[in-house]
């Protein structure tokens, strides 16, 4: 399969990438800068310059791929209008990539975020949280599934706040480089609020077995750790920088700081029982003890 793939040269994008081409799948791979078409082409992938913000050019990609991974945003937490860009923006490009196949059968994957449950892990089946500053983007992911009736096999890979390697990515990173910025390896809250976590690698098997087979408008849980105390994050993190650990103020961490402070843990048994998914890299606590300071 050729797939046309965005976001592929990030955390998540790169191991995507390198997991669908050893697999025989060719990858056109979307390039924001020379930099990203350079590590694209040095991957083994196809760049097509452009951006999100490109609408042609997506089409254009759509036009010359049998399927389409979406995995691209503007990762701008500066404040809320930052991140309201960033979400109004994917959702114009999401749209364009779903009215691009229409009627084709070919399949969609996007991503999503694993739903907040209170009181339990969150399922597949439990439906996206579509209020608060990323509450847009789970408007756009619902609007990408509900193309399945129009003759897309769109699916979506529901990723936890933290996809790790090699101890960055995700919230767990964000907390790693807030550490070494301010000198102390923070927490929101009280600390006992629980983060689920993939490691990337892991992830991307996923994405690629929902590309492959799942049926249309599905919904899967990449996550491999269901749920780790925050302050149990921190423990790590401060230890391996050799930085005291506490609580700090939720203003901390910006426009995510009602997110980071939300007890959150999440199931895959629905996704590892019907796609044979299996974690097999190292958990989130694992991987953080490779941070140096």
């Amino acid at each position: 399969m050729r797939v046309f793939v965005t976001g592929g040269t990030g955390n998540i994008g790169s191991a995507v990438v390198s997991e669908l081409l050893a697999h025989g799948h060719t990858v056109l791979a979307l390039a924001r800068s020379d930099a990203s078409a350079l590590a694209a082409a040095r991957s083994g992938a196809e760049p097509l310059r452009g951006t999100l913000a490109d609408l042609d050019i997506l089409r254009a990609g759509v036009a010359h791929a049998d399927g389409v991974v979406h995995l691209a945003f503007a990762h701008d937490f500066r404040s809320e209008e930052t991140l309201a860009r960033a979400v109004a923006e994917e959702t114009a490009a999401l749209a364009v990539l779903g009215e691009a196949l229409v009627g084709s059968g070919r399949p969609l994957v996007t991503v999503a975020g694993t739903p907040v449950v209170p009181g339990r892990p969150s399922t597949e089946t439990d439906p996206l949280g579509t209020s608060g500053p990323v509450g847009g983007r789970a408007r756009a992911v619902m609007a990408a599934l509900d193309l399945a009736s129009r003759g897309v096999r769109s699916a979506a890979v529901r990723l936890p706040r933290t996809v790790h390697n090699h101890g960055t990515g995700g919230f767990a990173g964000m907390l790693t480089n807030i550490a070494r910025q301010t000198g102390i390896s923070g927490f929101p809250g009280d600390g006992t609020q629980r983060w689920p976590a993939v490691h990337s690698l892991d992830a991307a098997v996923l994405f690629r077995l929902v590309l492959e087979g799942a049926d249309a408008g599905t919904s899967w849980h990449a996550v491999a750790d269901e749920g780790d105390r925050v302050r149990d994050i921190a423990g790590v993190i401060g230890r391996r920088l050799g930085l005291p650990v506490g609580p700090v103020p939720v203003e901390t961490y910006g426009p995510l700081g009602g997110i980071f402070v939300t007890d959150q843990p999440s199931s895959s048994a629905r996704t590892r029982q019907l796609l044979g998914w299996q974690p097999v890299q190292p958990s989130l606590l694992e991987d953080l003890e490779g941070i140096e300071g």
